[in-house]
């Protein structure tokens, strides 16, 4: 017998796998598949007077049919799109023998499975552009069933739709939503118009350490792993930065990496722990010079995934990247919400004004976390239209060049669209006893509690010492950046893999409970397997049709186990029903 934990449908396909065996079909062959033709290039180009499509090979998945005797139509899914294919017997069967289309085609292939085609396109009687099927492979056999996603004028019954199981199985998410696929096509695109533009300004793409033994480049907290061989603890970088200005030092006049960084912080909508950031830094620039440099990029980002056009929905606002941008500086944009001014003000008096404004604060925090909760708290969400804030209090960017104007102030900014920071950018620090001086306030607020304070990384310090040009860097967030051009509200829709909580497993009841309701043992494991995992799950079930789908599976099963009477089976359902058995919830 078939282990339990399998569902009936795997039972039947892997029995199907182990018939086509048999009929000495392999189920997963190993030479390739000569692929010349697509779903999309098909209907693109055919043409009843066309030649190009009357000898081609297309392969996908079977994703629905309908079988009329010795003919089938069924539908053909590629990474293009989807086509019908009409198969006949006797094409696919011309020395008489008809297993190939009876046995292997009707009975032992499934919706989902994967098929090789080989015929040519035309149209039918009823105007459907379809592929006539002479000759079909089986390229691989699907063990699970799909979920089955209905379609009637217009309307979508059964739709794979909870995120929680799309985006942990996200495989599964891109066959039966194939319009899933539209956002990480655009999410491409996006990444390679930035490397173009980079490119074509002659920058360099470079790679820097993704293990890093001191996490340096931006306020977080890191997860920590350890070398073995080198018996020291590393950490997985929160930030490019450190590393690319490193390459500044040593004479590149530009460069840039799409990284994956890696923060040990929450999870949200618009938060995950590991993220894609592109970072940019270039000689002999400054801040001012990185503003317009980054509204050209990012109207040309929106222009390419737009058709020519920056305006685009994102929820239900209409926001345009077209150059230029508002600018406001953080002074001005705090005044302008709150009245409070916070030039010149103590850590005192800024936490007082944190607490007439009803912004929340800890005794961690020092000036810069303060101000940074008052525009978080009372500005940003207004922030709607791509808007750079610019000029941050020097407490907030331990990494920024002192203004030139103002040496309380650094020559920073951040972009912000549809309330939230989308680009953060410097005239980089490159005095090395200013920015030791620097590295070593954050030193102070971790010994203060904060957990977020930068390390002091002398590597870097030394580095500075050898001297860095005038230099301006720029971060993008590239998940948020896909979100706002695709209109995705979740970071997890632009994520092929989010990171998600454990797996919770189902809760099953056990054995003794079954048998203490008069279920006798040998069935307890059907009725598990059958869905009925909890006794409590068999009281409100209809007697009758339970005991015909007990007897139903144990024989198509071939189970041999004694087929319990209608009455026996109402019993449990009572049992069940009342309590009289005591549940997994009170057993604990």
């Amino acid at each position: 017998m078939e282990p339990m934990e399998l569902s009936e449908q795997e039972l039947l396909r892997r029995e199907s796998m182990n018939k086509l065996r048999e009929l000495g079909i392999e189920p997963y062959p190993a030479a390739a598949y000569p692929v010349t033709a697509t779903a999309a290039g098909i209907r693109e180009k055919y043409t009843p007077e066309s030649t190009e499509f009357q000898d081609i090979r297309i392969a996908g998945r079977i994703m629905s049919r309908r079988i009329m005797g010795s003919a089938a139509f069924f539908e053909l899914q590629d990474h293009t799109g989807r086509i019908q294919v009409y198969i006949r017997r006797d094409d696919i069967c011309p020395e008489g023998d008809p297993t190939l289309y009876n046995t292997v085609f009707k009975k032992l292939l499934d919706i989902g499975d994967i098929v090789g085609i080989r015929g040519f396109a035309f149209v039918t009687n009823m105007g459907e552009l379809s592929v006539h099927c002479r000759e079909f492979t089986v390229l691989s056999k699907s063990l699970r069933p799909l979920p089955i996603v209905k379609e009637k004028d217009g309307q979508v019954f059964d739709a794979f739709s909870d995120p929680e199981q799309r985006y942990r199985m996200r495989y599964l998410d891109l066959i039966v939503n194939p319009h899933i696929k539209e956002t990480f096509l655009k999410r491409a695109k996006i990444i390679a118009t930035m490397r173009r533009f980079f490119d074509e300004h002659g920058y360099v793409e470079v790679e820097t350490p993704v293990l890093q033994p001191i996490p340096g480049g931006a306020a977080a907290r890191p997860f920590i792993t350890h070398h073995n061989s080198l018996d020291t603890d590393l950490y997985l970088r929160i930030a490019t930065e450190l590393y690319l200005k490193r390459l500044i030092v040593g004479g590149f006049e530009g460069v840039y990496e799409f990284g994956k960084n890696f923060r040990n912080e929450g999870m949200d909508r618009t938060h995950n722990p590991e993220f894609t950031c592109m970072e940019l830094y270039v000689a002999y620039k400054d801040y001012r010079w990185m503003m317009e440099f980054t509204e050209q990029l990012l109207e040309t980002v929106a222009r390419e995934l737009h058709d020519g056009e920056t305006r685009m929905r994102v929820g239900d606002r209409e926001i345009d990247f077209r150059a230029p941008f508002r600018r406001v500086t953080m002074r001005d944009a705090i005044l302008e919400k709150t009245g409070f001014d916070i030039a010149g003000k103590t850590e005192e008096e800024l936490r007082a004004a944190c607490r007439e404004l009803g912004v929340e604060t800890d005794e961690t925090m020092g000036k810069g976390k303060l101000i940074d909760a008052i525009f978080g708290e009372r500005c940003e969400a207004d922030l709607v239209q791509p808007t750079f804030v610019t000029d941050y209090p020097i407490e907030m960017s331990p990494l920024s060049k002192r203004h030139r104007d103002d040496s309380t102030l650094t020559e920073r900014f951040e972009l912000f669209v549809n309330g939230k920071e989308l680009c953060n950018a410097y005239s980089e620090l490159n005095d090395p006893i200013d920015q030791l001086e620097r590295f070593q306030e954050q030193l102070r607020l971790s010994e203060k509690g904060d957990d977020e304070a930068m390390f002091i990384d002398m590597d870097f310090v030394r580095a500075l010492e050898y001297g860095m040009p005038t230099c301006s860097g720029l971060g993008i967030g590239i998940d948020r950046l896909t979100m706002y051009m695709t209109d995705r509200s979740s970071i997890q829709d632009v994520l092929f893999f989010p990171q998600m909580r454990p797996e919770k497993k189902a809760v099953r009841d056990e054995p003794t409970l079954y048998t203490a309701a008069g279920i006798p043992e040998e069935w307890v494991p059907v009725l598990q397997k059958m869905g009925y995992v909890t006794v409590a799950s068999l009281g409100g079930l209809a007697p009758n049709k339970l005991w015909g789908d007990l007897c139903g599976f144990n024989k198509k099963n071939k189970l041999g186990l004694k087929n319990p009477t209608a009455e026996e089976v109402s019993g449990w359902v009572s049992a069940a029903a009342s309590g009289s058995a005591s549940t997994s919830a009170s057993a604990e």
